[in-house]
């Protein structure tokens, strides 16, 4: 259970660091960044482990990987300016 909580938040922290080195204009501070990719993947990782309760460590590993991605996903802002219509 131990190293399945440090996978996981292994894990989310290296998505948050690809996001950041990938994505950086369009992610806010880099501190939020990290902690939402170990939060996701620490609360990816429980809730998948409560949900199947299987003996295996990999399936918790996805689940963190999935929901560490989903959270980071919602912290990024559009690429450019957004545009209005003309008929709104």
């Amino acid at each position: 259970m131990l190293f399945e909580a440090l996978g996981s938040a292994l894990l989310g922290l290296v998505l948050a660091a690809t996001a950041i080195h990938r994505l950086s204009h369009r992610l806010p501070t880099r501190s939020l960044v990290l902690a939402t990719g170990v939060a996701g993947g620490l609360f990816g990782a429980f809730v998948t482990h409560s949900a199947l309760d299987t003996g295996g460590a990999v399936l918790p590993l996805v689940g963190a990987v999935i929901v560490s991605a989903a959270s980071l996903s919602l912290l990024l802002r559009p690429a450019g300016r957004l545009r209005r219509s003309a008929t709104a």
